[in-house]
């Protein structure tokens, strides 16, 4: 059996990432792999539910953390470990990376408890942490992606926050390519649709994955 890959598109609102998520799918299960398609927050019918609370509902950021975890713990038990164990590749439509660019990088919560957080919900049984082959990052200046935004559909709760809150998302995504930067390959969302595909495909080509 093949060992499983696991890649997380991550970026923030108005990046680009999720259309690009499908045209990945697409190029492995051409190569004969087979490949589940999830994003976060959701994945599961329960993590669906908190998705829609955590993007609806007005709370306080220890709350939205929570939500997040829970619904990520959910997902790993019901979805990505087993799809990963049986040797598929795994993409994901944002993970854990959100929760510290988000929660702790736009909301300005503790990352100390985002971290403890992280190490309950993901831990593996041999003590290491279930994190991402590979992590995409699409990076796009928030001027440009709040542009996109004003004229796409109707804004969740984050999607409609001001261009302040989109600067310190990207500030925390920056400090999690600085904590691994291994892990990530940063792609420039501001190019043509075709180059930024092909960066993506650079990326993924570049671990022997296409």
């Amino acid at each position: 059996m093949a060992q499983g890959i696991f890649i997380s598109f991550e970026g923030i609102d108005g990046a680009g990432k999720s259309s690009h998520v499908d045209a990945l799918a697409q190029a492995l299960r051409g190569q004969g792999r087979t490949v589940t398609v999830t994003r976060e927050p959701g994945g599961t019918p329960l993590a669906e539910k908190l998705r829609a609370l955590a993007l609806h509902e007005p709370m306080d950021p220890l709350t939205e953390a929570l939500l997040m975890f829970a619904a990520r713990r959910d997902h790993l038990q019901q979805v990505i470990a087993p799809a990963l164990d049986r040797g598929e590749v795994v993409l994901c439509d944002r993970f854990t990376d959100a929760t510290f660019a988000y929660q702790g990088g736009g909301r300005g919560f503790d990352e100390a408890v985002l971290a403890q957080l992280e190490r309950w919900v993901q831990q593996r049984p041999d003590g290491t942490l279930r994190q991402p082959d590979l992590t995409l990052l699409f990076e796009i200046a928030p001027t440009v992606a709040a542009q996109r935004l004003a004229s796409a559909r109707l804004p969740d709760r984050f999607e409609s926050q001001p261009v302040a809150f989109f600067e310190a998302v990207a500030q925390g995504y920056a400090r999690r390519v600085q904590g691994a930067p291994g892990r990530f390959a940063c792609i420039a969302g501001d190019q043509p649709r075709e180059a930024v595909w092909a960066a993506v495909q650079a990326a993924v080509r570049g671990r022997g994955w296409l």
